[in-house]
């Protein structure tokens, strides 16, 4: 093969289309199409340095310079269009993805906790501080311990369908709580004495929903089983929850009452904001409560009481609906810088 005979300007002509399709690149993408059709392994000109193998020996060294000569002008034509549309690509991403600082920032909605829990959580840390311990009960409860072990017999109005959800088939026996006295029957059973427990939960009743009841509330209820244990103790404690709860001028009073688990049994009244309110039950807890238990009433004695907190909500913050409490709108919660912020 002579030098006229040298396929010198096939490379040539390979070479000036290389370029073009380099030039003509619009973008990244496009210049990666680019590359596997003239730059890459499958290129002409990358065939042409295959041919170098079958050559004569004396023609390969010329035709070798030609070939690299291309290869060396189309691989820094498109080094020099990769730097370029990179270029261009990172100076339209700065304008396109550009944030503008001075934009107020968007307002994003966090949850909280409902007033309810707050009041729940507030209230067991206040007796957690004075040495008792959170105790937790099942909503459906037998109906031994809702009732018969709290010493509220068979024929109390309690029992009746019109205050008591009981569970299908009624021969189970099962009833949703209609206090949280049950755990502290469950404690009673489980625990030996000294016993000083504080019990919030969710509670059940047959009534309808309107401006001051539920059908669904909460209670947090007191238990202390001691060695010693008097009213004087109950009072004391029942003080120091009020004012720890409405302020420290809040006033308290017990009138005489009838519940079948206490025995003397009182009402519990607070002074707020000029008048008298009644706020739970209390007092010492009946000794057939305690022998039901397991427990000898001639060792020791002990109190309970259960305030409603939707009540305790209400009162407290001037809340004058139940529905603003239990129909789940934000800007209840709102009001207590909790949800919607």
């Amino acid at each position: 093969m002579t030098s006229e005979k040298l396929p010198t300007e096939a490379v040539e002509a390979a070479q000036i289309a290389a370029l073009e399709a380099i030039a003509q690149a619009p973008d990244l993408e496009s210049l990666k199409e680019v590359r596997i059709n003239f730059v890459g392994d499958r290129s002409p000109i990358a065939k042409f340095s295959q041919e170098l193998g079958r050559m004569d020996p004396a023609l390969r060294a010329e035709f070798g310079k030609v070939v690299g000569q291309a290869k060396s002008a189309i691989a820094q034509a498109f080094e020099a269009r990769t730097v370029l549309l990179e270029a261009e690509r990172d100076a339209r991403v700065l304008v396109e993805e550009r944030v503008d600082v001075s934009i107020p920032a968007r307002k994003r909605t966090q949850g909280g906790l409902h007033p309810l829990t707050i009041l729940t959580n507030e209230i067991c840390d206040l007796f957690l501080g004075m040495g008792y311990r959170v105790a937790e009960g099942p909503e459906l409860e037998a109906e031994w311990l809702n009732f018969d072990a709290l010493n509220i017999p068979a024929d109390h109005p309690a029992r009746t369908m019109q205050d008591t959800f009981f569970i299908e088939p009624l021969d189970s026996h099962l009833v949703l709580r209609t206090h949280t006295s049950p755990v502290q029957v469950r404690t009673m059973l489980n625990e030996e004495p000294p016993i000083y427990v504080i019990c919030p939960g969710r509670t059940y009743r047959a009534d309808e929903l309107d401006a001051t009841h539920t059908p669904v509330f909460s209670q947090v209820e007191g238990l202390v089983i001691d060695k010693g244990i008097t009213m004087a103790d109950l009072k004391g404690t029942l003080d120091h929850f009020a004012r720890s709860i409405f302020g420290p001028d809040v006033k308290t009073r017990l009138r005489s009452s009838f519940f079948p688990f206490t025995e003397p049994s009182a009402e519990v009244d607070f002074y707020f904001n000029g008048r008298w309110i009644e706020w739970g039950g209390c007092g010492m807890v009946n000794p057939k409560v305690l022998r039901a238990a397991g427990i000898d009433p001639d060792i020791y004695s002990g109190f309970a009481f259960g305030m409603g907190l939707e009540r305790t909500l209400m009162v407290r913050h001037g809340i004058t609906d139940m529905h603003d409490i239990v129909e789940g709108d934000v800007r209840f919660s709102q009001g207590f810088g909790t949800g919607g912020r």
